[in-house]
């Protein structure tokens, strides 16, 4: 398919920054793996536009800040959408505002984080999950955009989740690399029982590695995955 002819991939990001840019750079490796063979460098590339708006930020306080971060995610999903085909936000909490995003009448398809959940879910046949996240994810309440996973599988969330948000505040403010937050990470995930565990937050897959029994299934990636299917969909029906 003609470079010019691909379809554009849109990134919102801003909670935190980093998460664009991991979100991006899976895309990148999704993309090239699809491809195998026929990958031949730079205009095999997807075309990406990524906006990084810091007020967003404040959805580690959704329920304090509900409208101006909405507001702040209205204005760039519309500035956005001119310039994409397919988007998602690099934030777990913020797909919460999935209803709302898709009332917009925005020309670009929407992929949010719990659609590709449940797919996977569905696909692996899980009877029950961990669910890592913020803590408005893993209250599973009225502010939490994994609500509707609860209706489809057993949900175990983590029993301290002052520690798990307070480590994603850390992550945010001084960033990934400090071995301390890697520890205090398998503390959190030693203390799950389900066996496969979802990083429901894009600060935990920054992490890195970390000596862990469980499955982690970094849900940032497989978003990446069907970005990066999508942006290919097209390929090949033409000249």
């Amino acid at each position: 398919m003609p470079v010019d002819k691909r379809p554009t991939i849109g990134i919102v990001s801003g909670s935190g920054p980093e998460a664009g840019i991991d979100l991006l750079a899976k895309v990148l490796r999704h993309n090239q793996d699809l491809l195998g063979s026929e990958f031949a460098g730079d205009l095999d590339a997807p075309r990406v536009v990524l906006i990084s708006e810091p007020l967003l930020g404040r959805s580690m306080d959704l329920e304090r800040y509900e409208n101006e971060v909405w507001e702040a995610l209205r204005s760039t999903v519309e500035a956005m959408d001119p310039h994409v085909d397919t988007y998602a936000i690099a934030c777990n909490t913020l797909n919460w505002f999935e209803p709302q995003l898709r009332q917009l009448g925005t020309q670009a398809s929407f992929v949010s984080f719990q659609s590709v959940v449940l797919a996977w879910l569905k696909q692996n046949s899980c009877a029950e999950v961990g669910l890592l996240g913020a803590a408005p994810v893993t209250d599973m309440g009225e502010w939490s955009a994994y609500r509707s996973v609860a209706d489809q599988v057993r949900v175990e969330t983590p029993a301290n989740s002052e520690s798990l948000h307070q480590l994603i505040y850390d992550v945010k403010r001084v960033g990934s690399s400090d071995p301390a937050h890697r520890r205090r990470f398998e503390s959190l995930l030693s203390d799950m029982s389900a066996d496969t565990v979802l990083l429901a937050c894009t600060e935990l897959p920054l992490l890195g590695e970390v000596e862990t029994d469980k499955t982690l299934v970094d849900v940032t990636d497989l978003v990446a995955f069907e970005l990066a299917t999508r942006s290919l969909q097209c390929r090949g029906n033409a000249d």
